[in-house]
């Protein structure tokens, strides 16, 4: 069953120490879903908006693409080896970033676990 990728912001703004590990980041994310295209916005930590493609003149700072099968399996409640991390994804050359990737690796966790809260509530955040 595909995740519904829409979900991030409510999932993500209604966890506190997630918005708080976040703080720091304020940027324009594109996510590449397999065909599928979305921005999201974050402003100091919080989803500000989340756009699905088309766009006009999209500007991102940095962005993540992998095929949806590779995301489904990511998103899974207990990925299989290989799809439990994102730099498992990139290792398998199953993931793409793209952009400016400094504000991706100085709030490294806060993003993979932005990411992960589409699987199962308890695997979200540590």
């Amino acid at each position: 069953m595909p995740r519904d990728v829409t979900a991030l912001p409510d999932l993500v703004n209604a966890n506190a120490r997630l918005v708080h590990r976040g703080r720091f980041l304020t940027a324009t994310v594109r996510l590449d879903v397999g065909s599928d295209a979305y921005l999201i916005a974050i402003d100091k930590g919080r989803i500000a908006e989340l756009r699905k493609a088309p766009f006009v003149m999209p500007s991102w700072t940095f962005g993540l693409s992998a095929p949806a099968d590779s995301w489904e399996r990511f998103w899974q409640a207990v990925p299989p080896p290989g799809y439990h991390d994102l730099f498992a994804l990139l290792r398998r050359g199953d993931l793409t970033l793209s952009g400016n990737l400094q504000p991706f690796m100085a709030n490294l966790l806060y993003i993979k676990d932005v990411m992960a809260s589409l699987r199962s509530p308890k695997e979200s955040v540590r």
